[in-house]
């Protein structure tokens, strides 16, 4: 076991790095990697129906990412500011709290500008969205205030003014396809800043022919924050803390997951923030999964005891990053970084847009 970033790092060619989608979701491909052995066999995606099994339950994150990259000026001097809306700074709200008025409470966002920012600045957007930066907290974030028109609320501005946060490594402006593509087929809950990329791949086809087959789902909203593209900056991991994100576990996915532990059937967590979700909300005197909203500052790395996830379909990961952390704690870092050279020397496409790998026993 590893607590240094630099023993997660792995090369990369540039040319692997996908910077669109495919022309379906299901034509990418797919690595199945043993727990057990290391073995690894490539396969393409649609090949899920025959990995998967009866009686699996399958858990989705339904996070719907919203348009929260805003372009906009400094009140005055007409500088360039750039803001990206993470979430409602009071720990009470979720991200429901899109649909009511902006001036109602502050906003948690990351933001650049020409000559920085700080109080009392006043910043102007499209569509008549206004904001104050009300505070300064490090690391890029700031505590922002908005202001609107009377009976608008932020979704609608958002929807209005800002554009889709695509990572920062698709390095070309969203287009037209994005707003489709990058997000679910199964999106539903908004307030994401990033979309659960491990689930871009399925079809409705898919999660239909997948329930004919047996196979069980069960969904959890996890609003991935800007924590899953930022770098780590520390060396040593025990020294590294996780953005928090919000997520909210419905009583019939608590009780699907508490089912399937009980009856010795396979929980495949579809995405990394699926794994966190549902070990963060494990009881830890019973094992048993608790529903209802919560708060995530989960940094799982190899130690780590899963207690809910048995298998992970994911896609591949930057490297020092916590994602590739994350997926060396379930299947073991040399087996992981392993699996990631292969998929360079396979020329896997790396990515948010990128192929898939499915962890299994």
């Amino acid at each position: 076991m590893s607590s240094r970033l630099s023993d997660y790092d792995f090369e990369l060619p540039e040319s692997q790095i996908a910077q669109a989608p495919l022309a379906r979701r299901d034509a990418s491909r797919l690595m199945l990697v043993r727990r057990s052995t290391g073995d690894v066999s490539h396969r393409q995606f649609s090949d899920v129906l025959e990995l998967l099994r009866p009686g699996d339950l399958l858990v989705l994150n339904d996070a719907r990412v919203i348009p929260a990259r805003l372009l906009g000026q400094k009140a005055g001097t007409g500088g360039r500011v750039e803001l990206l809306v993470v979430r409602p700074a009071a720990s009470t709200l979720t991200s429901a709290a899109l649909d009511g008025a902006p001036e109602s409470l502050d906003w948690l966002c990351l933001g650049q500008a020409s000559k920085g920012l700080k109080p009392p600045q006043r910043l102007t957007f499209a569509g008549g969205l206004e904001a104050e930066v009300l505070e300064v907290l490090g690391g890029g974030e700031y505590r922002v205030r908005f202001h609107a028109p009377p009976g608008a609320s932020l979704a609608s501005l958002l929807d209005a003014a800002g554009r889709l946060p695509l990572p920062p490594y698709i390095t070309r402006e969203p287009d037209a396809a994005d707003a489709e593509r990058y997000q679910t087929v199964y999106a539903r809950a908004s307030g994401a800043v990033a979309a659960p990329t491990a689930g871009l791949h399925f079809t409705q086809d898919t999660l239909d022919a997948l329930a004919a087959k047996g196979v069980r789902r069960a969904l959890v909203t996890l609003d991935v924050g800007p924590g899953t593209f930022l770098p780590v900056r520390e060396e040593e991991l025990d020294k590294h803390h996780m953005h928090p994100e919000r997520f909210t576990i419905p009583e019939s996915t608590a009780r699907e997951v508490n089912a399937a532990r009980a009856e010795g059937r396979r929980v495949v967590a579809v995405g990394t923030t699926v794994v966190r979700t549902l070990e963060s909300a494990t009881e830890p005197a019973t094992g048993l999964l608790r529903e209802g909203p919560g708060e995530t500052t989960l940094f799982i790395r190899p130690g780590f005891t899963f207690r809910q996830v048995d298998a992970l379909l994911t896609n591949f990961h930057l490297p020092r990053s916590t994602l590739v952390v994350l997926v060396s704690a379930l299947l073991g870092r040399e087996r992981t970084l392993a699996a990631y050279a292969e998929a360079v020397r396979e020329g896997y496409r790396f990515f948010s847009y990128g192929d898939a790998m499915l962890v299994s026993e």
